[in-house]
C-alpha cells in the first residue's frame, strides 16, 4: 500500500448508508429531466400557487390547502546453498515477524486509511488556501413575495434556470418548506409555467423532510396532469406514501413500475418498511422474498425494518438468521443501528435466553466477552486449491496478462520458481525499497530481507532489471548482498511484478506470504465473481506482510497477521457478528474492529 498515495480517501466511504436528500434527488432527478424538462403544466393546476389579483406572493392555501407549515426535516537467490536438500516443500513454518506494539492495527483494521490520510496530510506542507468562487445559490432563511423573488434572481451571478438551481440548493440546506411554496408562486406567475424538473426537487424536498400532506397533493396534481409517471417520481411518491396511512397505495405504484423496469432495493425497502410500520409482517416478508428472488442487494435499513418487525411478530426466526448467513456469505457487516436490533431480537427470543454483549477480539481471536475462538484466517485445504485454480487463470494467464509481461518473460519465471524450494515469503522489491528515503533503495529492501533471513525463512525478491545496474539509489554492494541472501528474479522494466508475486506465492503453498504494500484491488477485480473474491480477500488478509515502520539502521518491523476470520459466524450456541460503528469510517480493504457477541445461557 503506498501510504503517499491519497488514492485511500477516494475509496474511503462514510459509515452510514442513509442517503442525503440532496443525492437521493440528483440520481432521481436526472432519469426524469432528460426526457421531460420541458414538460409544462396547464395554468390550471398551478393557479392556486398565486393570487392573480395581487403581484405579491399568497400561501399556496386552495389546492395545497393542506400542506402544513412545519418542516420534518429526515433527514477496499543466488545458489541453491539456502535450499537445504532435505527441505519438504509443505513445510509449514511458523513465523516469527516482529511486531511494534504502539501500532498494533493492521493495514485492513477499520479507520486505518483515514488515520494514514491524516497523518500524511499533517506532514506536508501547507498549500496556499486560495479563496474559490461559490457558485451554488444561497436560499433565503423565509419566504419571499415575487417581487423580491424577481431581485434575486436578476442580482444574481447566473439566471439561467434561476428556479432549478435555487430549489437544489433548498435540498442540500435542508430549507423550509414554505420558501419553497413561495418560489413555486414566483416561478408560476412570472412564467406561467413549472417545470417537471422543478416540480420533481420540490417533491423531493417535500419527502425528505416529511410533508405527507404535500406529497399527497403533489401525487394528485401528477396523476392528473400525465398519463403515466417516470422512476423518479414513482419512487419517491413510494417512500413518502409509504410512511403514511396510505401505505397500501405505494404497493400499487411499485406494481406500476414493475410493467417498465425491475424496481430497485430501494423501492423494495421503502414499502417492506411501510408493511412493517404499519404491522403488516407477511406483506413485509413476502416482498423481501421478491426482493431476493431478483437478484437485488438488499439495503441495511430493509434488514434493520425485518429485524424491528420479528421483535413484535413471531414466526420469522428461520428468515432473520438467514440474514445473517447472508451478511456471512457475502461478507457484510451491519451497521451498529442495525447491530443494535439484531441484539434486542436475540434476547427478545422467548424460551431461548440469549445474552448480547459488546466485544472485541485478542490478537489469538478469542472473544473477550465470551472467550470462544473464532474462525481461523486460513483457507482450508479445498479452499486454498480453489483460489489458487481461479487466480492462476484469471489473474497470472488472464486475457490482459501480456499486457503487463511477455510470454517469453511469464514461461522463464515459470521454470525458475520449479527448479527452486517453496519459498517462505516473497517480496515485492521495489515496492518495498521505496518505503525508504529516497536514494537510498537498495539499503532498505536489504534490511528487510536481512530481517527476514535472520528468522530463517527462504525468501524470494522479485524486482526489476535497472535495480542490477549501480547508481545513486541501487547500490552494488548491497544488491550483491541482497541476492546472497534470498533467491531473486529480476523481470523488464516495463513488466507489472504483482501477477508474478501472486504467483509464486500461490505455488509455494498455503504457509507462503508476501510482503508488499499495494493492496491488489486490480488484480481482485479480475476474479469472476464475488465469492472468489472474498475468498482472496480472506487468503490476503491471512498472508499480506506489511512494514508498520521502517527506520535505516533500525531493525525492521511488521503490521501482525490476524489470526482469525472477520465475518459472521455461528457454531449453534454463538454467534459472532462484526459491526461498523456509528461515524466510522472504512475503506472497502479494511474490515470492522468491534464485534456483537450473542450467546445461549446453559
Amino acid at each position: 500500500m503506498r501510504l503517499s498515495d491519497h488514492r485511500h480517501a477516494f475509496f474511503c466511504r462514510h459509515e452510514t448508508s442513509h442517503l442525503t436528500v440532496y443525492s437521493s434527488s440528483i440520481l432521481l432527478l436526472t432519469m426524469s429531466s432528460l426526457l421531460i424538462l420541458k414538460t409544462r403544466i396547464c395554468l390550471k393546476y398551478i393557479s392556486p400557487l398565486f393570487n392573480p389579483s395581487t403581484a405579491g406572493f399568497t400561501p399556496l392555501n386552495n389546492v395545497i390547502s393542506k400542506l402544513s407549515v412545519s418542516s420534518r426535516l429526515s433527514c477496499t537467490k543466488g545458489g541453491s546453498r539456502h535450499a537445504g536438500n532435505n527441505r519438504k516443500e509443505d513445510r509449514q513454518r511458523e513465523f516469527n515477524i516482529r511486531e511494534r506494539l504502539p501500532f498494533p492495527k493492521s493495514v485492513f483494521a477499520s479507520g486505518t486509511a483515514k488515520r494514514t490520510a491524516e497523518y500524511q496530510k499533517k506532514r506536508a506542507e501547507e498549500e496556499p488556501d486560495f479563496p474559490r468562487k461559490n457558485k451554488r445559490v444561497k436560499p433565503p432563511d423565509h419566504p419571499l413575495t415575487a417581487s423580491e423573488w424577481k431581485s434575486l434572481k436578476m442580482t444574481s451571478p447566473n439566471p439561467d434556470r434561476f428556479d432549478v438551481r435555487m430549489m437544489s440548493s433548498m435540498l442540500a440546506d435542508g430549507t423550509d418548506i414554505n420558501v419553497a411554496k413561495s418560489l413555486l408562486a414566483y416561478v408560476a406567475m412570472d412564467t406561467g409555467t413549472l417545470s417537471y424538473e422543478l416540480l420533481l426537487r420540490y417533491l423531493t424536498l417535500c419527502v425528505g423532510s416529511g410533508h405527507h400532506s404535500e406529497v399527497f397533493d403533489m401525487y394528485d396534481i401528477m396523476r392528473s396532469r400525465f398519463r403515466t409517471l417516470d422512476t423518479g417520481a414513482s419512487s419517491l411518491f413510494i417512500k413518502g406514501f409509504s410512511r403514511t396511512e396510505r401505505w397500501k397505495e405505494a404497493l400499487t405504484i411499485l406494481e406500476n413500475i414493475k410493467r417498465a423496469i425491475t424496481p430497485s432495493p430501494r423501492n423494495y425497502g421503502d414499502t417492506i418498511a411501510g408493511a412493517v410500520l404499519h404491522g403488516d409482517g407477511d406483506t413485509a416478508w413476502a416482498l423481501y422474498a421478491e426482493l431476493m428472488e431478483k437478484g437485488l442487494i438488499p439495503n441495511q435499513e430493509t434488514w434493520q425494518a425485518l429485524f424491528q418487525c420479528g421483535l413484535s411478530h413471531q414466526g420469522h426466526e428461520d428468515g432473520l438468521q438467514s440474514i445473517l448467513l447472508h451478511m456471512r456469505d457475502n461478507q457484510i457487516y451491519p451497521e451498529e443501528t442495525l447491530a443494535k436490533d439484531i441484539k434486542a431480537w436475540f434476547e427478545s427470543l422467548p424460551e431461548q435466553k440469549w445474552i448480547g454483549s459488546w466485544s472485541t477480539v485478542d490478537p489469538r481471536g478469542v472473544c473477550r466477552s465470551c472467550q470462544a475462538e473464532l474462525e481461523s484466517i486460513q483457507l482450508s485445504r479445498e479452499e486454498y486449491s480453489q483460489l489458487k485454480d481461479r487466480v492462476m487463470g484469471d489473474v497470472i494467464q488472464g486475457r490482459d496478462v501480456f499486457n503487463k509481461t511477455t510470454p517469453e518473460e511469464l514461461e522463464s519465471f515459470k521454470n525458475f520458481v520449479k527448479r527452486k524450494p517453496a519459498f517462505d515469503v516473497v517480496i515485492d522489491g521495489l515496492n518495498v525499497a521505496n518505503i525508504g528515503i529516497k536514494g537510498n533503495q537498495s539499503q532498505t529492501l536489504l534490511e528487510v530481507v536481512s530481517e527476514l533471513e535472520r528468522q530463517g525463512l527462504v525468501i524470494l525478491v522479485l524486482g526489476r532489471k535497472h535495480m542490477q545496474r549501480p547508481s545513486r539509489s541501487w547500490d552494488r554492494h548491497d544488491m550483491s548482498l541482497v541476492q546472497q541472501k534470498a533467491h531473486c528474479f529480476f523481470t523488464d522494466n516495463i513488466s507489472e511484478d504483482d501477477p508474478f508475486l501472486l504467483y509464486a506465492t500461490l505455488h509455494s503453498g498455503n504457509h507462503c506470504n508476501f510482503v508488499s504494500r499495494d493492496l491488489m484491488r486490480d488484480h481482485k477485480a479480475c476474479l469472476p465473481d464475488g465469492a472468489t473474491r472474498r475468498l482472496f480477500f480472506k487468503w490476503q488478509r491471512g498472508h499480506q506482510l506489511v512494514l508498520s515502520s521502517y527506520t535505516p539502521g533500525k531493525r525492521v518491523r511488521f503490521q501482525r497477521i490476524l489470526s482469525y476470520d472477520t465475518i459472521v459466524q455461528t457454531n449453534g450456541g454463538s454467534w459472532h457478528i462484526p459491526y461498523d460503528e456509528n461515524g466510522a469510517e472504512r475503506c472497502t480493504y479494511e474490515v470492522p474492529q468491534k464485534w456483537l457477541c450473542l450467546t445461549k445461557a446453559k
